[in-house]
């Protein structure tokens, strides 16, 4: 089912725990690793220091162009070397590329040509500068183009022995359980079945429908209906700490659902202490 996965890494903290994540899932489902570095562009190009410079001047933009260059350079090699270290010493042999751009179209074009999923950590080096948001706009950006399942990781690492799905009966949520039921079933992980409704018959009505479609897979599974709003209320499960992964269908296909659904989807990623895996 999985045979390449992406891992976009920048040497950071959050960015060292999705290796983490991203070493055992290739021994879990037996998938090649692939740690990509995007040096960024706009770096490159500074417009910003061109016009400070200018104004206050200092030499001209170009003449530190070369060692600014280098300087990136340098540390993507050391961010991959250190990527490749840390698969090495788990027994897991990774490729790696290095490209420049703009670092969430890169992600998703290099997505889009080697790999099932793409693993992204919840914050990146840029944390405090994007302002604190888990999603920011370069997560935000793959999860919604990028057309792959993304999974999304924690601060810290937890070996997962159970795994849950978001499902409501739309057809996003469909396409969920169909890839939760598949991991499960690869990776024989328990799966409960997470319905969130405060309406006694649509519980009963999602409820069935999940089943009917789990009954045919032979999985380990159950259902659970709980009360309240979707964010808050996954949350509190995920906090419980019944499982180790979330699985859950990304935003809508209109802009309606979208304002509706999204604020759900960012709310749990942004909080979630445990990888959730995003699918559209």
């Amino acid at each position: 089912m999985i045979q390449n996965i992406l891992i976009p890494t920048d040497g950071s903290d959050y960015g060292k725990t999705a290796i983490a994540y991203g070493i055992y899932f290739a021994r879990k489902l037996n998938a090649q690793l692939t740690g990509l570095h995007v040096v960024d562009i706009r770096l490159i190009r500074g417009p910003v220091f061109t016009d400070i410079s200018g104004s206050i001047g200092l030499p001209p933009y170009q003449e530190f162009l070369p060692a600014i260059e280098s300087g990136l350079d340098a540390k993507a090699d050391a961010i991959l070397q250190d990527f490749r270290g840390q698969c090495e010493a788990a027994g897991v042999h990774p490729e790696t590329k290095k490209v420049t751009g703009v670092i969430d179209e890169t992600i998703i074009e290099e997505g889009r040509k080697c790999c099932d999923w793409i693993l992204l950590a919840q914050r990146g080096e840029h944390f405090h500068i994007d302002g604190g948001a888990i999603l920011g706009s370069t997560a935000q950006s793959v999860v919604r183009r990028s057309g792959k399942p993304v999974l999304v990781t924690p601060e810290h690492f937890r070996e997962i022995k159970s795994m849950a799905i978001a499902y409501d009966g739309s057809a996003p949520a469909h396409r969920a359980m169909e890839l939760a039921a598949a991991l499960s079933k690869q990776a024989a992980w328990p799966l409960s079945v997470v319905i969130i409704t405060t309406d006694p018959s649509v519980g009963e009505k999602t409820s069935k429908k999940a089943e009917e479609f789990l009954a045919s897979r032979k999985i380990d599974s159950a259902t659970l209906i709980l009360p309240g709003k979707e964010d808050k209320a996954l949350l509190k499960f995920i906090l419980e700490g019944t499982v180790e992964l979330l699985v859950m269908g990304a935003y809508g296909h209109n802009r309606l659902r979208e304002l509706l659904v999204g604020s759900t989807t960012s709310s749990v990623i942004r909080k979630s202490t445990i990888p959730v895996l995003l699918t559209r």
